[in-house]
């Protein structure tokens, strides 16, 4: 048997109008015609597996698979009965289901089978798999979305997935079910009259299709948590299924992307988009997470936390005004004054100061380190140990984190790196590290071009080699 692999992935809107009434609506309509393609597509592969990972079935204990060979009913949707119902009857493949949730176990994960006569697929998994596999002629398998799964837990959810899906051999495509921005239209609207809620919705949302067809599904992951914020919504559950699909591709940044359709859905971002897993050769992947293989309960209320670890939990999510840090002085929490921009994706501030602070069109970082947010750790090692002893440590390193730190806030601000027009950088060897430092910078934000001063200091506050202050312009 030949090793097994993901040949293709797609994101698909959950919806039922494309199945139902796509004749109502031109966006409709070409979302439908979408579908259509991606199924040609799925056929043409010679896919032997289709995996949904859907938003509209939630769970709170662990993940759920269904197992059920062959589950039939009739979907209703809970907010457009009106639009008609969906007589469904899928092929299940119960058996990979089964050895997906034993791969769970082995890598720590909470999951479980279902198999239930008449237990209700969600909406989002009846329409993808009604458009894209019509004639039941490729087996499926369908997992829930955990609401409470941080990105750790989702990501070996995948790499069970994987296992499975080589150990087996299969020829597998990855569906995310979902929607892009899901802020809905509260009142029922004329068909005709549909469109994307929100300017600041269409907007992330065509970020975030500009990254897919770029190939960069590492990015729009890493990405996810400030863009939920921006467009409002509420549960982190929207964009878990990215996290997800880039860990099925190997939270890859050089992928093959094709745009099929964007349009609007009720007022929520519908795509269909085609993920190839074809190399471009020119994304750059910038993984800056634990690659984490186990989960090991970090939520706290899985089996085998002890009472420990759940009040060590507790007390790292309190917001007292400073907390102690290993590295260095006490933090603080972010100062919050009018036009101050903070962001739990950066460190705490070592004194009383706002990660940054707009005004009117321009944006003011405070001085940004290495530090890891949470952790206070510092990539590439500090540059002495407590007693002030000198450590080798890792230029590089240390700068790519402070552009990924800066990266952090200045997209929490709405804006992007291309907008950075002047950083300040502040090194304490000039000599050890300028050439390294030098290097990071052509390869980040030596691309944007902004002006730059750097100037050699004796010390700052934590022990790190590099700081940097920025500007960013975010006008036209």
């Amino acid at each position: 048997m030949t090793s097994g692999e993901v040949v293709a992935s797609f994101v698909v809107p959950v919806h039922p109008h494309t199945v139902l009434a796509p004749d109502q609506n031109p966006g409709w309509r070409r979302l439908r015609d979408a579908f259509n393609d991606a199924a040609q597509t799925i056929r043409d592969l010679d896919a032997d597996l289709l995996i949904i990972y859907s938003t509209t079935w939630p769970s709170i204990i662990g993940h759920q698979i269904q197992a059920d060979p062959n589950p039939e009913w009739v979907m209703v949707d809970h907010d457009f009965h009106d639009l008609g119902s969906i007589p469904y009857s899928f092929n299940i493949d119960a058996d990979f289901a089964h050895a997906w949730n034993e791969a769970n176990e082995q890598r720590g994960l909470q999951s479980r089978c279902v198999n239930y006569k008449g237990f209700p697929i969600d909406v989002g998994s009846v329409v993808a798999l009604t458009l894209l596999n019509p004639d039941n002629s490729i087996p499926a398998v369908i997992v829930s979305s955990n609401m409470y799964a941080n990105r750790s837990e989702t990501t070996v959810l995948a790499k069970s997935c994987l296992d499975v899906i080589k150990t087996q051999g299969r020829r597998a495509v990855a569906i995310t079910a979902m929607s892009l921005s899901n802020r809905m239209f509260t009142d029922f609207i004329k068909p005709e009259e549909d469109k994307i809620h929100s300017l600041k919705d269409d907007e992330w949302n065509r970020k975030i299709l500009e990254f897919l067809e770029q190939g960069r599904l590492e990015d729009v992951g890493q990405l996810s948590r400030t863009i939920h914020r921006q467009i409002r919504v509420q549960k982190v559950v929207a964009f878990k299924p990215m996290w997800w699909l880039s860990a099925m591709n190997g939270n890859r940044n050089d992928l093959t992307g094709r745009i099929l359709a964007y349009e609007a859905i009720h007022g929520a971002g519908g795509a269909v988009v085609h993920i190839d897993p074809t190399s471009t050769g020119i994304g750059d992947k910038e993984y800056d997470e634990d690659d984490v293989e186990f989960f090991h309960g970090e939520r706290g209320v899985l089996e085998g936390s002890d009472e420990a670890e759940i009040d060590q939990s507790r007390e790292a999510e309190r917001t007292d005004e400073t907390s102690v840090s290993e590295s260095g002085p006490a933090l603080w929490d972010p100062t919050e004054a009018e036009g101050s921009v903070n962001t739990d994706a950066a460190p705490k501030p070592v004194g009383a100061y706002p990660h940054a602070r707009k005004v009117g069109d321009m944006l003011f970082l405070s001085g940004v380190g290495p530090r890891q947010p949470g952790t206070n750790a510092i990539p590439g090692g500090p540059i002495h140990d407590e007693n002030g002893e000198p450590l080798d440590y890792d230029i590089k390193a240390q700068t790519h984190a402070v552009v990924n730190n800066v990266r952090r806030i200045v997209e929490e601000a709405g804006a992007t790196m291309d907008q950075v027009v002047d950083v300040t950088t502040f090194l304490v060897d000039m000599k050890r590290d300028f050439a390294g430092y030098n290097e990071v910078w052509a390869e980040t934000l030596g691309t944007v071009g902004p002006t730059r001063t750097t100037l050699a200091i004796d010390a700052l506050p934590t022990p790190i080699a590099v700081e940097m202050k920025v500007i960013v312009h975010m006008g036209e």
